[in-house]
């Protein structure tokens, strides 16, 4: 008749258990090492780009960030400005504004701007 061991069993269970628990512990804690990895180059290379794009507009650094600044309370007592009637536009001053935005969005360069301008101060 076999003697049972229950003692071996337990530990035989017990420690598979261990080998798998710590197996799928070293896995995740490898994914989270690659996980902070590629966080920490994608945000290198935005940030390389944005260097990139500030050199390009002709700047050395970034502008440094300004902290938020909560606007002073304003007095109750005090009233609203004055509201502005809008000016009077005419097609001129509509097309000379959409030029402008078009020059400085880069889709104009400045011998096209100065072109279209000259060409509708001539008309």
């Amino acid at each position: 008749m076999f003697r049972r061991r229950p003692l071996l069993r337990a530990a035989a269970v017990g420690g598979g258990a261990y080998m798998a628990g710590k197996h799928v512990a070293n896995k995740q804690a490898e994914q989270a090492a690659y996980e902070a990895d590629q966080d920490q180059r994608i945000s290198d290379l935005e940030q390389q780009q944005a260097q990139q794009g500030y050199q390009q507009q002709g700047y050395d650094q970034p502008p440094p960030q300004q902290p938020y600044q909560q606007p002073p309370p304003q007095q109750a007592y005090q009233q609203p400005p004055p509201q502005q009637a809008p000016a009077a536009s005419s097609p001129m001053i509509d097309q000379l504004n959409q030029l402008a935005d078009l020059h400085q969005q880069g889709v104009l360069t400045d011998e096209e701007f100065a072109a279209a301008k000259a060409k509708l101060f001539g008309s």
